[in-house]
């Protein structure tokens, strides 16, 4: 009970906080429309009866538009978390509103006497209009509501009733029907207040239950996330210890095996690749969510990489049935970025272009520059693609073909970390279908307006090549 004393008070400074801030809010915003309408009364005041009458109350409402604007600032500003603050706060906007409201009380009240007993057509109307603008408008915080309507309701009554006491008129005169219809006025403009309030306090609720839910959310996709990553390497571990083994005796390394076992082998082989590769993507995206996939930017020769990476996918689209054609100028494409990244985008592309490519078919992979911007094309002979299939195909674990007979495998995360790569790299993936047959997958980048990927390439001549993770040579479908 102690502990639920201080988080209820807490939650009650939120609220309130929340509530002061809508308030000054709509004031701010609403200030032209209050003008539009204090310059309309005015200038019948001024016109009809007294233009002294509307001087000074236009004077008196230019100060309590001011201090009203200089306090909606002060909240606006405010970071609604001391207590002390919001006292004060809410303090000068009582007085804002006790100004505002008592400057429109001695307009109403100055012309019906003006006016003189009976005829108080366009001072009620006014003070009517001004007492829904707050029922609609003033509702965020109550005891503002309460104070303006309070002062107006008071001088719904005041008016007809300084009427029959001055008059001193009988039950069945005329004034008193107008107090009972002001009496009825005021009843609707409670109800309507009643109404904004309850409609206002039920849209905080159902943004604090948002917020709850999506709180219980962000929980659930941070464990789920953990989860994933831990138990990815905990699986990684394992299989790679046993890949090795069964690449050593694949190999012969432990003794000769027989034909059948040797296959057997080489299927186990492959697929412990396979789910290497699948756990590999799988902390690459992790990573990439959790904001924690290192990028290593150095300038590099990107026809160089092309070439490299077309060279390493060779084998495995000729495995398929697929050859693999690249063309390009002579001329280095210098541009700034992580080679080993790129690559990995570069290799998720061309192998699901070969995968989708009937056998005997051309892969063409082509190396252009436009500008500032250097683009990588690879062309496929597959069944081509629609504008319908682009989010599946840039979406997680989403394939083209998601039935149960599909015949290319795959997690479908190559294609969103390629995308998140680009992004990260300021660049772009994209496609097109072709006129005739299959689709052209591309990326840009910017070119690297310096030209120091060929200086680069020639100091780093001779040393080490930084490795791509596995995942860069997933062969993992869209």
């Amino acid at each position: 009970m102690n502990r639920l004393v201080p988080e209820l008070g807490k939650r009650w400074n939120v609220v309130r906080a929340e509530q002061m801030k809508d308030y000054a809010e709509v004031g701010r915003k609403l200030v032209w429309q209050r003008q539009m309408i204090f310059a309309a009364a005015l200038g019948l005041a001024g016109y009809y009866y007294s233009i002294a009458l509307a001087v000074t109350t236009g004077i008196l409402i230019a100060l309590s538009e001011i201090y009203d604007f200089m306090v909606f600032r002060r909240v606006l500003a405010w970071n609604g978390r001391d207590a002390v603050v919001a006292k004060s706060l809410l303090s000068q906007l009582y007085f804002g509103t006790a100004l505002s409201a008592s400057v429109i009380v001695f307009y109403s009240i100055a012309i019906a006497q003006a006016q003189g007993p009976g005829a108080h057509f366009m001072s009620l109307f006014f003070l009517f209009a001004a007492a829904l603008f707050a029922a609609m408008n003033n509702h965020h915080v109550l005891p503002i509501l309460i104070l303006r309507l309070g002062l107006y309701a008071a001088t719904f009554i005041f008016i007809p009733v300084y009427d029959i006491w001055v008059t001193s008129a009988p039950v069945t005169s005329e004034l008193w029907a107008q107090l009972f219809t002001s009496l009825f006025v005021l009843y609707f403009v409670i109800d309507c207040s009643r109404v904004y309030l309850s409609f206002y306090r039920g849209s905080l609720d159902q943004v604090d239950a948002l917020k709850v839910e999506n709180q219980k959310a962000q929980q659930a996709y941070k464990a789920k996330s953990e989860f994933i990553s831990t138990m990815s390497h905990e699986l990684r571990t394992p299989l790679t210890s046993i890949k090795g083994s069964i690449d050593l005796a694949h190999a012969g390394h432990l003794g000769q095996i027989g034909d059948q076992a040797q296959q057997v082998m080489g299927i186990a082989k492959r697929n412990c690749s396979r789910l290497i590769e699948l756990i590999d993507e799988i902390l690459d995206i992790q990573k990439i969510e959790a904001g924690r996939m290192p990028f290593r930017m150095k300038p590099f020769d990107l026809r160089e990489l092309v070439e490299q990476s077309v060279d390493s996918n060779g084998p495995y689209a000729a495995r398929l049935g697929v050859r693999l054609d690249c063309s390009h100028d002579d001329r280095p494409v210098p541009v700034v970025g992580d080679a080993a990244r790129i690559e990995q985008v570069l290799t998720n592309i061309v192998s699901n272009a070969a995968k989708f490519s009937p056998e005997g078919s051309t892969v063409r992979v082509v190396v252009e520059t436009e500008g500032d911007i250097a683009r990588v094309s690879v062309t496929d002979q597959g069944p081509g693609l629609t504008d319908q299939d682009r989010e599946r195909v840039f979406d997680k674990f989403s394939q083209v073909d998601s039935s149960d007979t599909r015949k290319i495998g795959g997690t479908g995360l190559g294609m969103n970390i390629s995308k998140q790569i680009m992004q990260a790299h300021d660049g772009r993936i994209d496609y097109h279908n072709n006129p005739g047959k299959g689709a052209t997958f591309y990326f840009e980048m910017n070119l690297d307006p310096s030209g120091a990927a060929s200086l680069n390439a020639e100091s780093d001549e001779g040393a080490e090549a930084p490795q791509a993770p596995a995942s860069a040579i997933s062969n993992l479908a869209v």
